[in-house]
């Protein structure tokens, strides 16, 4: 089985991967660290701000990887932001059926009432060297990009709008991922 875990930027992406890895022992790949480590050896001249770019650079490359661990009877959590919103249109059928998606994003008053918050704990799990595009108004935009982007796109898109903690928990819930659940499905 392999989960594919996006959202907007500082929805706590890396921090529900790096949960389900500690209770299910599935390992996840960040795409972020698929980024940085292509963008730091050389190996394109993108940057860490070309989003729409890195989106159809990267996402050949995770794709693939989702369909070799898959091949493999792999589990795996794959997370981050650049999956592009007709990502189910590069897999068949058989493929799609051993894929969890889970997508979240925070509503703008979420937002407003947890911004504060929302920055304190954008390092819980990585250090961000530079966090001062983090603002509101930023967050907004991004969050109804990915709402308006993967509902289109007809995916299930869970949104936090009042109590993180129950969000996350619903997302657990809904995927039908609860402590000690097993994922050999294969």
């Amino acid at each position: 089985m392999v989960i594919i875990i996006t959202g907007a930027s500082h929805t706590g992406k890396t921090l529900l991967a790096q949960r389900m890895l500690e209770e299910y022992k599935y390992p996840y790949v960040s795409i972020d660290h698929i980024k940085m480590g292509l963008i730091r050896s050389g190996n394109t001249h993108l940057t860490p701000e070309d989003d729409e770019e890195l989106v159809e650079y990267l996402w050949p490359i995770v794709c693939e990887m989702i369909k070799t661990a898959i091949e493999n009877r792999q589990n795996l959590i794959v997370e981050g932001c650049y999956v592009p919103f007709e990502w189910r249109k590069d897999f068949t059928d058989e493929y799609l059926s051993k894929i969890k998606f889970i997508c979240f994003a925070m509503t703008d008053k979420y937002i407003d009432s947890h911004f504060e918050d929302i920055r304190n704990h954008g390092s819980d799990i990585e250090k961000r060297l530079d966090d001062s595009d983090c603002t509101p108004d930023r967050l907004k935009e991004d969050n109804r990009k990915i709402i308006e982007g993967f509902i289109r796109a007809k995916d299930k898109v869970t949104l936090i709008d009042e109590d993180y903690e129950a969000a996350i928990e619903e997302i657990l819930e809904k995927n039908n991922l609860k402590k000690g659940d097993t994922f050999n499905v294969f």
